[in-house]
């Protein structure tokens, strides 16, 4: 799941760095001037989106992909205890 929510991430984070270095074409002429004065700043925050981006990412995948694990897992541990239609290897592991 966290590599899901690194990959959509990151597509998210290209997909608004090309749109903004698109609005922001008229900055061409002063680049060197903007790098070098506010190199660190621009990369901290690129590294705060990238972070924002994937803990939503993340937070989707959560909500939409595990909504109804602990139900679904209750069904084959119900099976464990009782040992039916299960393998006799499964159905050993909880009384050991």
């Amino acid at each position: 799941m966290i590599a899901n929510a690194f990959l959509a991430a990151t597509v998210l984070f290209l997909a608004v760095s090309f749109l903004l270095l698109q609005e922001c074409r008229f900055l061409i002429p002063y680049r060197g001037l903007l790098i070098g004065k506010y190199g660190g700043v621009i990369a901290s925050f690129a590294a705060a989106l990238f972070v924002n981006l994937f803990a939503v990412a993340y937070l989707v995948g959560r909500t939409l992909f595990l909504k109804d694990t602990g139900r679904k897992l209750a069904h084959p541990e119900k099976q464990l205890r009782s040992g039916a239609s299960l393998s006799d290897e499964l159905s050993r592991r909880p009384n050991e």
